[in-house]
């Protein structure tokens, strides 16, 4: 079975986290994705997230319509979650399980600053989401990514680009305004609106608290 694994905040879930997912799904014949909303990103300590258990809701209703998309809790359970020992986890559940590993390019350029990231490099597959026309500079990378490259294990990926973005909905949300049509599932806008979510948060720039992604170990 190939699995890919998909973490990350989803502070709201947009159509940007699954369009390009479906693409990687595709390009990779990904049997199914785990989503894993994390309880604390460790590159996020100092912004205030949407409960946990209200994002993890969102993702589930941003899937249902995706039948080999699922939503799984276990990086819930941790005060900080380390790709590398969700990664673990599922080893240990599917022993048979081929793992792809689903990042943005700025995540894939930093992985050796990620816990255990060279260990994490070496043991998955990784699908990088690259935006169209760009490039990957080898040069700049670090050892771990440029072994993953060279044993074939890295996948380069370029999904259509989605202009979503969880800080505007969460700033527009914020000042009474709504999302863009189509960044969010109808199901998940009726849900942040029903319980009232983001209309006193602050976005990242203004938070100013915690480092930007990629920069702290994951």
């Amino acid at each position: 079975m190939r699995i890919g694994l998909y973490g990350g905040s989803f502070d709201p879930i947009h159509r940007g986290h699954v369009e390009p997912v479906r693409a990687a799904a595709t390009a990779l014949e990904l049997d199914r994705v785990l989503y894993l909303p994390t309880a604390q990103p460790p590159h996020k300590r100092g912004r205030r997230l949407a409960p946990a258990w209200r994002r993890f809701a969102m993702v589930e209703l941003a899937l249902l319509d995706e039948p080999d998309f699922e939503v799984d809790p276990f990086e819930m359970t941790a005060d900080v979650a380390y790709t590398i020992e969700t990664v673990e986890h599922f080893e240990r559940q599917f022993p048979e399980g081929e793992f792809f590993l689903i990042v943005g390019a700025d995540s894939f350029i930093a992985l050796e600053t990620w816990h255990r990231g060279a260990e994490l490099a070496a043991r998955v597959q990784l699908a990088v989401l690259v935006r169209r026309g760009s490039t990957l500079d080898v040069r700049s990378l670090a050892e771990p990514q440029r072994l993953a490259l060279g044993r074939g294990r890295v996948h380069r990926i370029e999904p259509a680009p989605h202009p979503a973005s969880s800080t505007e909905i969460r700033r527009r949300l914020a000042v009474g305004e709504p999302p863009p049509e189509g960044w969010l599932e109808p199901a998940v806008l009726n849900y942040v609106q029903k319980y009232g979510l983001y209309a006193t948060s602050e976005t990242d720039e203004d938070a100013g608290r915690g480092p930007s992604q990629g920069s702290s170990p994951q």
